[in-house]
């Protein structure tokens, strides 16, 4: 179990994390999401100790990173894929891990067959590509055949198949009892990997609980309309007070059930070619709590 409780970190004037406060339980992939800037890496940091809190405190199994007699047997963590010298190979990379930490060299080869690289243990790390270098962060991570385990945008550079691969692959993890925290921009990859989230902004918690109740609180079920005259369709509908919102696929309705807005529709005498209601995602649920929380807006064009 990871356990923050009112973690804070400044650097000089700037807060990046701000009171915050969550935990992470065994049993589940939890997703830590948050817009660029929100903190995100920053608490990761403060976890494995590698950043000291200005406030507040985290603890891994019940104790702080630094008090661990054997960190990677508790602990496992990718945070940047290319922290490998590049001219170490895979297997060498992870031998030198595991002799340091006093682990045996058997695991080495258990864990390069796990992420699929046996194959190219041999060859050497800077002629990776990122997805490879992610697996083998991955592995490393894994090397103690930790509990805890903490990936920071983990299918970077992943192919479709890849990406496949590392879902399963966490969900597993989780599955065998182990607690798991993963950071991802993908918010579509998120909803199918992660059972609970933690979503930030601005280092502050905005929101901690299962996936399916954070989108069905977040966000609301809209209406999909189309027909061959979108315009006099969304003429009418905004007409009658409710927001619409044009895209490549017709008119998302929002501010009424379906019943609704076919009714103002046959007011107006118009043709439908579909009425259907469109639930919420995870994007719309995570832009919709974090808008007051970016903070690097452009402009639409």
């Amino acid at each position: 179990m990871i356990e923050a409780r009112g973690l804070t970190k400044r650097y000089g004037a700037t807060v990046a994390v701000d009171d915050l406060t969550f935990t992470v339980r065994p049993g589940v992939v939890t997703g830590f999401l948050g817009p660029n800037g929100a903190g995100k890496s920053t608490t990761m940091r403060m976890v494995l100790g590698l950043d000291r809190p200005t406030a507040g405190e985290v603890r891994v199994a019940g104790r702080r990173y630094a008090e661990l007699e054997q960190p990677l047997r508790t602990v496992g963590a990718l945070l940047d894929a290319r922290w490998v010298h590049p001219n170490r190979s895979a297997r060498a990379h992870l031998r030198w891990l595991a002799r340091s930490n006093g682990l045996p060299a058997a695991r080495v080869d258990a864990v390069l067959d796990a992420v699929g690289l046996t194959g190219v243990a041999g060859k050497r790390a800077g002629t990776f590509s990122l997805g490879m270098a992610q697996r083998l962060g991955i592995a490393g991570a894994l090397l103690g055949d930790p509990q805890i385990l903490l990936f920071d945008e983990p299918v970077n550079g992943l192919d479709p198949e890849g990406i496949l691969w590392i879902r399963r692959f966490l969900q597993r993890l989780a599955a065998e009892g182990r607690t798991v925290l993963v950071s991802s921009h993908l918010l579509a990859e998120m909803a199918l990997t992660a059972g609970e989230l933690v979503v930030i902004g601005r280092g502050r918690l905005i929101a901690q609980g299962p996936t399916a109740d954070f989108v069905e609180r977040a966000a609301a079920a809209a209406v999909r309309v189309r027909g061959p005259r979108l315009d006099l369709l969304a003429d009418a509908l905004r007409g009658a007070g409710l927001g619409v919102v044009q895209d490549e696929a017709g008119l998302l309705v929002s501010g009424a059930p379906p019943e609704h807005v076919g009714e103002v529709v046959a007011r107006g005498g118009l043709v439908l070619h579909e009425l259907a209601v469109v639930r919420g995602s995870l994007e719309q649920a995570f832009l919709e709590l974090t808008r007051d929380d970016v903070e690097y807006a452009g402009v639409a064009a």
